[in-house]
């Protein structure tokens, strides 16, 4: 298989998106929300810890003014359109520089970020400008020491905060490398999300445009083409969801293909039939097998499987040979069948997962494609094995379909509120995010 995958890749594959995702304004404002204990916890341990000699200027020892509390007031995330992002924190900082003495100092960071695409692929979060600021909020200290006030200004390194500013949000670069992590579909099937270029800043929202790869037994394999270039629907200024995921028909197309590929839909269907109850309707299998057996269905694909968008509606187009058998030992076939059937695909989202069900066959048709017991009629073939077929193949399907497919995500993060919207060509996904709670 690995060699006959690698016969496939073409030396060029053309990248195009056939996914993508909209972080909405309120989508920021809920990282913004979320990453206010973060950025606490990161300040605190950079500011009161007892000698951080890279976080105050001059010696080592034990500053005069030691800082006893951090707590961030306000956090908030902005867009700046075709540019990037806008973060302002606002940081109380309790200081204890005498005995007996209190004074809070007003932090304030303003720093505008940007996302690059790095050479290996991967999004990175860069500041582009960093403006903090500092001033004394209030003071039980005697007037005589008020000449102390701007030791602060002077002891507390703040070009160090600039320098580790975005490492104050919870989206650092592992998590943004996370939305680039191989998924498992199939023991030998992964699926991937790679960015085709660094996101697009509007009023709207963050707009990121993603390519789909798979890969079986660890080689990426050669997609179909898509006949239609697929973009990003325009975002809906008005939407209340924090992201709205949009995938094109091609990528639904993609995923069965890939599992095709990968044999998953390979199945063996245990007919009720056996060759004695066949042989009363073709009376030639009486002759081929000397005991009654069981008779066994063997499925394979002749062509792909397609997936077609409707408004609404999402079917599978599936394309089946199926070989009709028996034998304990080695499975001797006496028909061939071709099977061209469509079945409705349900939709829905599970945590991080798009979860995928064929459902109600709505058309199906059998076809001889060959005989060793002479001519046999489509509804002889119909009333024979129709229903375990009708039955089994989307029920086997279904199995291998059960874990659902990994959407693109960040770790920690996962999709509440979700709504899977199914138009023609291309399903979009609003939802909300929700931050996980850690273990431990």
């Amino acid at each position: 298989l690995s060699i006959l995958l690698s016969l496939l890749v073409p030396a060029h594959t053309t990248r195009s998106p056939d996914c993508g995702g909209i972080l909405t304004p309120s989508g920021l404002s809920y990282l913004a929300e979320v990453s206010k204990p973060h950025t606490e916890t990161v300040l605190r341990q950079d500011l009161m810890a007892p000698t951080v000699p890279d976080l105050f200027l001059g010696s080592p020892k034990p500053s005069r003014n030691q800082i006893d509390s951090v707590k961030v007031v306000e956090l908030s995330l902005s867009l700046i359109p075709e540019a990037g992002l806008r973060l302002s924190i606002d940081v109380d900082l309790g200081i204890t520089p005498a005995p007996s003495t209190t004074k809070v100092i007003r932090l304030s960071i303003l720093a505008d970020l940007h996302v690059e695409m790095n050479p290996e692929g991967n999004l990175e979060l860069v500041t582009s400008a960093c403006k903090p600021t500092m001033e004394e909020m209030q003071s039980t200290e005697e007037m005589e020491s008020k000449s102390s006030s701007s030791d602060v200004d002077k002891e507390i390194n703040v070009d160090k905060i600039c320098l580790e500013v975005s490492k104050l949000l919870l989206l650092p670069h592992e998590h943004l490398m996370s939305l680039t992590a191989q998924f498992p579909i199939t023991p030998s099937c992964q699926v991937q999300y790679l960015p085709l270029a660094a996101p697009v800043f509007s009023e709207q929202g963050i707009t990121i445009s993603l390519q789909t790869t798979f890969q079986v037994a660890g080689i990426a394999i050669p997609l179909p083409v898509s006949p239609v270039p697929f973009s990003m629907p325009e975002p809906v200024s008005s939407s209340p969801s924090h992201l709205t995921l949009a995938f094109s028909e091609h990528f639904y197309t993609s995923l069965f293909f890939a599992l095709e590929m990968a044999g998953a839909f390979n199945m063996t269907i245990q007919s009720p039939l056996t060759t004695a109850t066949v042989a009363q309707k073709i009376t030639q299998v009486g002759s081929l097998f000397q005991e009654d057996l069981s008779v066994m269905l063997q499925a394979v694909f002749r062509s792909s499987p397609r997936v077609v968008l409707e408004e609404g509606k999402a079917a599978l187009k599936v394309f089946l040979t199926i070989y009709v058998g028996a034998g304990s030992l080695t499975f001797q076939r006496f028909l061939s069948v071709n099977v061209d059937m469509s079945a409705g695909l349900l939709l829905s989202v599970t945590d991080t997962r798009m979860m995928i069900s064929a459902a109600v066959i709505e058309d199906i048709e059998l076809s001889l494609a060959a005989s060793d017991v002479g001519p046999v009629s489509a509804a002889l073939l119909e009333e024979l094995f129709l229903p375990a077929i009708r039955e089994e193949v989307p029920a086997q399907m279904n199995v291998v379909l059960s874990e659902g497919v990994f959407l693109p995500h960040v770790s920690s993060f996962t999709y509440t509120d979700v709504n899977v919207m199914i138009h023609k060509d291309y399903v979009l996904v609003p939802c909300n995010l929700e931050l996980q709670a850690r273990p431990g």
